[in-house]
């Protein structure tokens, strides 16, 4: 009797446990929801109401178990910096196992004008690539390359990484940073420029709708003499056909998963076509700007619209300088079977020529990933080349990433939620950007050990 009361009351505290584990396991799993999507904190009051709605009419029984789903703003709040800790706790496991890394940089300005620098990591363990949000700071005072640097030297030190591990910088916003760097580590500086070429395609659709916008100006009695020079419209022409070139490289160097080598390969691609345009402009050939071929440009128009090619070239030769430093690591890389070995580092020559020689490793090349490729090595015959193509595949291409995550900012900390604290933005930005999966059992297992103490 007393056995059968005692298993009763067993079976009463274990499903009241089970019962407040799933409440609290659902309370996270809608917070992390909530700071996945960059929702405010206090819709996590709105959702459960929902639930409870939903629950009255669906299945009446089960409405007292969603009420009891914890999710107030406070709570919303709580849980979000937990799954945040638990992405970072996670991170830094991931991060004791890189063999090598890159970070991608940038700053600029949340609502509030408080700068903020995001520093993303790139490891590489084995031929596993993993990418996240290293950190987030909030520079308050000057933002110098020191401070800069300093910044991010105490990111690298809270996450443990080594410098000597680092294969290279990518930044936009802060080129100082590199700068500083480069006086202690010089063979590691790279540095690229993608954000400047972000031009949209506004000045395609006013030249599209200029007769409707000239028609719309008359009637309200405004003249926009510019629309009526022919001068100024050959200019407009030309700015439309060159920014939509600029706008196809830029959405090109956007695609998901490109590695470095592929993004020089369209840059390179695009300079070469500025070339061509610059010589047919002179010889008044424009089958490939169509937008200019509209308006009927004189030969001044043209001899100067190919200098400004010419130059456009220039800049961009510039800007990529970088590139051209490991240009020839990038093709040894990508191109392992074609690559000359005498071109080749002398560390991996010997090794090239094996890999060159082997007829079943040609065919696997030509059939899978470079990642898989290159994982498929084995060490003990090919240990350079591996060596060399983890810091190569390592590499951020560019600081778009930072890009998109400065809009995610920019929505999640917007004018009517100016009052986000910097650690709560962080955690948002943590959550938001991460490919990592929160271990929820875990967090469900802390909370339990939490409400025990208290």
């Amino acid at each position: 009797m007393l056995l059968a009361k005692l298993q009763t009351q067993q079976g009463f505290f274990t499903k009241l446990h089970t019962s407040r584990d799933a409440a609290t396991k659902t309370s996270f799993l809608i917070s992390h929801k909530i700071a996945k999507n960059s929702k405010p904190f206090s819709e996590g009051e709105f959702v459960k109401e929902c639930l409870v709605d939903s629950a009255a009419l669906i299945c009446p029984d089960k409405k007292g178990a969603f009420e009891q789903v914890p999710l107030s703003r406070r709570t919303v709040t709580r849980r979000i910096e937990q799954i945040a800790g638990n992405l970072e706790l996670q991170l830094h496991r991931e991060v004791a196992g890189f063999d090598f890394f890159s970070l991608a940089l940038d700053e600029s300005c949340d609502v509030r004008d408080t700068a903020q620098l995001l520093i993303f990591v790139r490891g590489i363990t084995d031929f596993k690539i993993t990418e996240e949000l290293a950190a987030m700071r909030s520079m308050k005072g000057t933002t110098t390359g020191s401070d800069l640097f300093m910044e991010v030297n105490a990111c690298i030190d809270t996450l443990g990484l080594k410098w000597d591990r680092l294969a290279g910088v990518t930044t936009d916003g802060c080129p100082n940073l590199t700068e500083e760097h480069e006086s202690e580590h010089s063979d590691i500086g790279y540095h690229t420029a993608v954000r400047w070429l972000s031009l949209g395609k506004v000045l395609k659709r006013v030249w599209d709708l200029n007769a409707e916008i000239r028609e719309f100006c008359e009637k309200k009695g405004k003249d926009i003499p510019e629309l009526s020079d022919e001068n100024w419209m050959a200019d407009f022409a030309f700015a439309v056909d060159v920014t939509a070139l600029m706008n196809e490289l830029n959405t090109k160097l956007q695609g998901k998963g490109l590695f470095v080598h592929q993004m020089h390969s369209l840059v390179k691609a695009f300079m070469t076509k500025l070339q061509l345009l610059s010589r047919q402009l002179e010889s008044n050939t424009l089958t490939h700007m169509q937008t200019l071929k509209e308006v009927t440009p004189s030969a001044d128009h043209l001899r100067r619209y190919s200098s400004m090619l010419g130059a456009l070239h220039g800049e961009f030769s510039r800007r990529f300088e970088d590139l051209r430093t490991i240009e020839d690591e990038m093709h040894m890389i990508s191109s392992p079977f074609t690559y000359s070995v005498d071109n080749a580092p002398t560390d991996v020559q010997l090794e090239l020529i094996d890999l060159q020689s082997d007829a079943v490793l040609a065919e696997h090349f030509k059939s899978g990933s470079l990642l898989d490729f290159y994982s498929t090595l084995k060490e003990e015959n090919f240990p350079n080349m591996r060596r060399h193509a983890q810091k190569m595949l390592v590499l951020f291409g560019s600081t778009y990433i930072c890009e998109q995550t400065f809009s995610m900012m920019k929505f999640a900390k917007s004018t009517h939620r100016s009052s986000l604290t910097d650690d709560h933005l962080s955690a948002v930005l943590r959550i938001s950007t991460s490919n990592i999966q929160p271990d929820f059992d875990a967090l469900v297992k802390a909370q339990q050990r939490l409400d025990f103490t208290h």
